[in-house]
């Protein structure tokens, strides 16, 4: 559920920003609004509700109990924050889609801003922000170098669709220029006191970039390629499971 949920997610999220500028300028909002108008609407917000929730849990479970055998050395924490910062990102979305599911109005477009600015106010909540920031930024560098090498095919299923590899691959670019700009924006708010009204969620720093002709168009279709690619994973993606003796899982390599 939580791969179909991100599927629907990002496929929104292409469409949208390719074929309507004044729904992306709403950032994630604008994305929520346009499944509240599908046929059947609630309903698949509840499921993106359910499903964001579980895809956030299964990277904190990546987080604390390495279930995907990253392991404990520099390169395996850094990829295990980047796990962090995604379901820190993913529970946030799950928040958004659960009040447009509850609410028959359109909720407040600052919700992240808001609570970026209540982070602040606590104590060392701007070191908090900024190491959030950090962990976007690594999740961004992983993302590139997963969209470069193509390694995230080795855990998926040898039945997947052999074009699973391109579309992946350009859809993990993408990505990854989204969660820099996420990064640079809490890492702002956090560390250069530029205020919680900074900060960007997932559609915000897509909508960030519709001034930039060609790079806005090629990172709206690696997003909407994204999905595509994440609704193959729903279906083929390697789940690891741990057994009774407590081993890591093998992937197909």
């Amino acid at each position: 559920m939580g791969y179909l949920s991100r599927a629907i997610l990002y496929s929104v999220l292409g469409i949208i920003a390719l074929t309507s500028a004044g729904k992306i300028g709403k950032g994630t909002n604008g994305i929520f609004r346009a499944i509240e108008d599908f046929p059947a609407g609630t309903v698949i917000l509840w499921i993106m509700v359910v499903g964001l929730l579980a895809y956030a849990l299964f990277r904190f479970a990546s987080t604390f109990f390495d279930i995907e055998n990253n392991g404990s050395d520099k390169k395996g924490i850094a990829k295990r924050l980047g796990h962090a910062g995604s379901a820190i990102g993913h529970l946030a979305l799950a928040w958004s889609a659960f009040k447009f599911a509850t609410s028959e109005s359109e909720p407040s477009g600052g919700s992240a801003q808001e609570a970026a600015s209540g982070i602040l106010s606590m104590s060392l909540g701007g070191v908090v922000l900024g190491i959030l920031g950090i962990a976007f930024f690594l999740a961004a560098v992983f993302q590139a170098k997963k969209g470069i090498s193509g390694d995230f095919m080795h855990r998926i299923s040898a039945q997947a669709p052999d074009f699973t590899r391109w579309l992946g691959g350009a859809g993990y670019i993408a990505r990854a220029v989204v969660f820099a700009i996420i990064g640079w924006s809490l890492f702002k708010a956090g560390f250069m006191s530029a205020g919680g009204g900074q900060v960007k969620t997932l559609g915000d720093a897509v909508a960030s970039l519709s001034g930039e002709g060609i790079w806005f168009t090629l990172v709206a279709v690696g997003i909407l390629m994204f999905g595509l690619f994440s609704l193959i994973l729903a279906q083929y993606r390697i789940i690891p499971d741990m057994d009774s003796g407590g081993m890591k899982p093998a992937f197909r390599a």
